[in-house]
């Protein structure tokens, strides 16, 4: 039996958790400074996509961030902080936008990365109630987005600060929205009941890339099948017997962590290194499938496998969504 608290006006709590919250947004309203314009700039200008980062609770608040930029016509993605650091910045394009995500501005996890994503990307614009952060220092362009408190008694979970950041995002889209003229029409292209739901019942086969694909034959060098894996732009390579079947998958993941563990032979058998029980799809799923997949495992690419076990071809993420062939040039 579930003993209830001596406490019964549960809606002045309620109530008063709500003006805790919509005081931490007038805070954070009246704040805003030229440093938003110049982020808008940024964002309106980005010839490449918004990659939005943030760990944990900053993280889910990224991730719908980054779901209304591209549903309102500005293309962006989440990258998860520690993939990452695990062969995910391959994804990332000198002409891309970082928005970083961190209530602190202290988190490890994200601070790690944040001078690699420097080097690879144009400019990291900070979402943070840390000013003086490390995160803050690293960042292009910071939005101090602190409250004067959390509406949690404890003060420890993240509530009016989560709403907060989530409010400046939307600002954040509205303002490109305006900025870009983006129309209804537009919106109904981009919509998950519009067209990425029709492309999510599409078969696998329709969106995979079945030619160039990034693959060595059984046997072939470790050197070898990372000049491939360079220049095939999809963060992986497939490891291929003579008659064409999948035999492994080697990953930039894979790369970082022999380098890591002082094992990177550039002349042993790739087949040594390889993943040989490699997550795949296979002709005839739904690429609405596909992508739980690949969410689920935290993946943006997998071969595509035949019944007989041969290579037919490859699907990424960006392929199953919509956002176009992802192109990873040299410059």
């Amino acid at each position: 039996m579930t003993v209830r608290s001596p406490q019964t006006d549960w809606l002045a709590k309620a109530r008063e958790v709500l003006d805790i919250e919509a005081r931490g947004l007038a805070a954070v309203r009246d704040r805003l400074d030229e440093s938003f314009v110049r982020a808008l700039e940024i964002m309106a200008g980005c010839a490449g996509r918004v990659v939005v980062t943030g760990l944990g609770k900053s993280g889910l608040v990224g991730r719908k961030i980054a779901a209304t930029l591209s549903s309102t016509g500005t293309p962006s993605f989440f990258l998860h902080p520690v993939e990452g650091a695990h062969g995910d910045l391959g994804m990332i394009r000198r002409e891309d936008v970082i928005v970083a995500i961190s209530n602190s501005g202290e988190t490890d996890e994200l601070n790690n990365i944040l001078p690699s994503l420097k080097s690879l990307a144009g400019h990291v614009i900070s979402l943070t109630g840390g000013m003086h952060s490390t995160m803050a220092r690293l960042s292009d362009v910071v939005i101090d987005t602190s409250v004067p408190c959390e509406a949690c008694p404890l003060g420890v979970a993240p509530t009016a600060s989560t709403t907060a950041t989530l409010a400046v995002g939307d600002a954040l889209a509205v303002c490109l929205i305006d900025w870009k003229s983006f129309a209804l029409d537009d919106f109904r292209r981009f919509h998950p009941g519009g067209a990425l739901g029709q492309r999510l019942v599409r078969r696998v086969e329709e969106l995979m890339r079945a030619s160039q694909l990034p693959v060595v034959p059984s046997g072939a060098s470790l050197a070898q099948a990372l000049e491939v894996l360079n220049d095939g732009r999809l963060g992986c390579v497939c490891v291929l017997d003579g008659g064409g079947h999948l035999l492994g998958l080697l990953t930039d993941g894979d790369v970082r962590r022999l380098v890591c563990a002082g094992r990177l032979d550039m002349d042993s058998v790739v087949n040594s290194v390889m993943n040989p029980s490699p997550l795949y799809a296979v002709p005839g799923q739904q690429a609405a499938e596909v992508l739980d997949l690949m969410e689920s495992r935290a993946i943006t690419v997998l071969p595509v496998v035949a019944p007989d076990h041969t290579l037919a071809g490859m699907v990424h993420m960006h392929d199953v969504l919509g956002q176009g062939r992802v192109k990873f040039s040299h410059s």
